[in-house]
């Protein structure tokens, strides 16, 4: 019996033992190819040599400094160093211990910039539907997982939200992509209108939405007109680039490719790569500034705050990023992941999508193509096509309710950077029997209502 409060409290996981480059080997002698990193987390695959060593040799050195009383050297050397890869204008690092703490972190700056500017009336935030930010309360309410959100809804503050930028589900037959993209930014600004343009902190999103929706990415210009009307009512753009950011989509920071920068990114999964907890703030220095100039104190802090064992697992990472030239790396075996898939399901009897960039690529599944009608919840496909995979030596990350938080289906795909095209080729070939194993045709019942 385990005394671990588990996910499903009922069943236990089997017991990793050993983990190297892409392979995950349990107690009982099994193996799985990582094609997910865990949650788009291990980048670089596990046991890299060059990371263990920094990790290592860090320890040796100086395993705890709480940043109340000091800085180190290689916490201020990875912030000088996110700072160099950061979108124009992002010139403040606050280093945290992973996404959700980030989230947290982002919105109380946020907030606390327009305090210390005199404009405490600024309260609200506006997100997305089908969002996911973090599980802390903060990161929670601005997020949109109905799973993750609906026990908890009285002690969440209330965030209007807008449409998603969701092309396959949401974009009318005959709509071009411009005029769907105008749609979502109109309704963006009416959101803003309603709640009052005085009273907005903040818009968050997601650049390409990771666990709620499967790497669904946006229209071109969509993220431009979003930064035009955050620009227009002088209210905060804070992206979450936790599960798509440091170079997961084949650039550092997903936003580089939609042409524009946030006031704050916020970094996690990828930044350690899985080595250590870590995550990150990334912010305009104007915004730091103002605290600076005022109070001179940024209300917030943990514990583990810039841990230096972190920080060196983080640094490390970024170095091996950078030499072994590995953004080119992921857009390379992105492309070829993407026409492996498309090969593999581009025709399948029930993949209704295949999207993505980069290494971050998902398909959602669906009872008829044509109709793109999803199959009924009870099912629970995307837990079946887990077990399948699980049951092949494979670990891919799939999603419920990737529509409207009970009705959907998606497999996201996040293999680490070092993957090659053969191990993207067994990931597909594992993949494409999990889901045919997983949907037997007898087993599908339709959905009235679709």
């Amino acid at each position: 019996m385990s005394r671990i409060m588990h996910r499903r409290l009922g069943d236990k996981p089997p017991v990793a033992i050993s983990a190297q480059g892409m392979l995950v080997r349990d107690s009982l002698g099994n193996t799985y190819i990582d094609a997910c990193g865990g949650a788009a987390v291990s980048t670089l695959g596990h046991g890299h040599p060059d990371i263990l060593t920094a990790i290592h040799r860090q320890i040796d050195r100086n395993a705890y400094a709480h940043s109340a009383f000091f800085t180190t050297d290689v916490a201020e050397e990875l912030a000088e160093r996110l700072v160099a890869g950061a979108p124009e204008g992002l010139s403040e690092v606050y280093l945290v211990s992973g996404g959700s703490e980030a989230m947290e972190t982002a919105l109380k700056l946020a907030r606390q910039y327009f305090v210390e500017s005199g404009a405490s009336e600024r309260t609200v935030f506006i997100a997305r539907r089908q969002s996911y930010h973090g599980n802390t309360l903060g990161a929670l309410a601005v997020g949109d997982s109905a799973w993750s959100r609906h026990q908890f809804a009285p002690l969440l503050m209330d965030v209007p939200r807008v449409a998603p930028c969701y092309e396959y589900r949401d974009r009318a037959e005959g709509q071009s992509r411009e005029d769907y993209t105008l749609a979502l930014l109109q309704e963006l600004e009416a959101a803003i209108l309603a709640a009052g343009p005085g009273k907005v902190i903040g818009f968050c999103a997601e650049p390409v939405v990771g666990a709620t929706g499967g790497a669904i990415a946006p229209t071109a210009g969509y993220f431009r007109g979003v930064r035009t009307l955050c620009d227009k009512y002088g209210i905060l753009l804070i992206a979450d680039e936790v599960m798509c950011g440091m170079g997961r989509t084949g650039t550092m920071h997903a936003l580089e490719q939609d042409g524009i920068s946030p006031d704050i990114a916020v970094i996690g999964n990828g930044l350690g790569a899985g080595y250590q907890p870590i995550g990150a703030v990334l912010a305009r220095g104007a915004l730091v500034e103002r605290l600076r100039s005022g109070s001179g104190v940024f209300q917030n802090g943990h514990a583990y705050t810039g841990h230096p064992v972190a920080a060196a697992a983080a640094l490390a990472v970024q170095k091996v990023i950078e030499r072994d030239d590995l953004l080119a790396a992921v857009r390379q075996r992105g492309e070829a992941l993407r026409r492996m898939l498309r090969d593999a399901f581009g025709s399948h009897e029930y993949v209704g999508d295949i999207r993505g960039r980069g290494l971050f690529m998902a398909l959602e599944l669906v009872r008829d193509r044509v109709s793109q009608a999803p199959f009924d919840p009870a099912l629970k496909v995307h837990a079946l096509i887990k077990k399948q995979a699980m049951a092949r030596g494979l670990m891919v990350y799939p999603g419920g309710g990737t529509i409207d938080g009970l009705h959907g289906d998606h497999v996201l795909i996040a293999p680490p950077f070092i993957a090659t095209d053969a191990d993207l080729s067994e990931i597909v070939s594992r993949l494409a029997d999990a889901i045919n194993a997983a949907l037997p045709g007898a087993k599908l019942k339709p959905q009235p209502g679709w």
